[in-house]
């Protein structure tokens, strides 16, 4: 059964049991194995924008030119 053929009945579902559905998958995930590519206790860089005057400037002049238009 493919995603195409189980949303029709999802979506025909209540909320309550589209929670409970949700529960349930989550569940599923948590259980699996190597679902995630990270790596438990390792050190991954995560680029921010702190500091990054440059895009502050880059988007304050997207948001001026979106206005223009």
């Amino acid at each position: 059964m493919t995603l195409s053929d189980l949303l029709p009945s999802v979506r025909q579902l209540s909320i309550t049991e589209k929670l409970k559905l949700i529960r349930i998958l989550a569940e599923d995930l948590e259980a699996a194995e190597d679902i995630s590519p990270l790596e438990p206790f390792k050190v991954y860089d995560l680029p921010t924008p702190y500091n990054s005057f440059g895009a502050g400037a880059a988007l304050m002049q997207a948001l001026d030119s979106a206005d223009q238009v």
